[in-house]
């Protein structure tokens, strides 16, 4: 079974799991195809490009381990976590730059205990699958002037998006009922650790030495 239901919630039962590597192992698939297309040689899928894009997600899950500041309602500002997701699709495009945040989704799954506590498959799709597949957008603005931090912006903006959207389809009975603005909860909720993280990562983006750091990997992925 891939979902056991338990006391009107869900489990994650062990074709789940199965589930979940096959998919991880389909999204590093995908990763070649969408590079295999590509015309130009430069483009073409490597085995470099998958072990950068790998690194970073794995960077990336590391930092959303280190927590800046947690609030009180919940959701933690981790250290730049999200930039290194995003900066996959920034070098790559929406190919690769999707494919790796999808595995990054499912990094988050398991970190966030979702297979053992769950409201229904379409609430864990909404905090997790989507809201973190989402930062892949940055892949769209790839060459563009200014690309990394607007890229930056609009995927965190998609994540906390679906976060909200799950939020109002399944976690509003559990607002707190002193809660000052109950009909923008889950958009609060959500956007209060996500801005102050946004925040945070444009203003070390912009600072010179990461400027310089950051050209000089984008011209490394350029070589791949």
């Amino acid at each position: 079974m891939f979902w056991n239901a338990e006391d009107g919630y869900y489990v994650m039962g062990a074709g789940g799991y199965i589930a979940l590597a096959v998919l991880v192992i389909l999204a590093l698939i995908l990763i070649g195809v969408f590079r295999g297309k590509k015309k130009d040689t430069k483009s073409k899928f490597s085995v470099k490009t998958v072990t950068f894009a790998g690194a970073s997600i794995a960077l990336a899950f590391v930092l959303s381990f280190v927590k800046l500041y947690h609030l009180p309602w919940g959701g933690s500002v981790t250290l730049l976590s999200m930039f290194f997701v995003v900066f996959v699709g920034y070098l790559y495009g929406p190919g690769v730059g999707f494919s790796a945040a999808f595995v990054y989704s499912i990094l988050q799954f398991i970190q966030g205990g979702g297979g053992s506590y769950m409201l229904s498959p379409l609430q864990v799709m909404c905090d997790y699958f989507l809201a973190f597949t989402a930062l892949g957008v940055s892949g769209f603005f790839k060459g563009k002037k200014n690309g990394l931090i607007i890229g930056y912006i609009i995927a965190v903006i998609c994540r906390g998006a679906f976060h909200a959207l799950g939020g109002y389809l399944f976690w509003m009975d559990y607002m707190p009922e002193d809660f000052f603005a109950p009909a923008v909860y889950p958009i609060l909720y959500n956007f209060a650790y996500l801005i102050p993280e946004m925040i945070l990562t444009v203003i070390v983006i912009i600072l010179p030495p990461v400027r310089k750091a950051i050209e000089r990997v984008r011209n490394m992925a350029d070589q791949m």
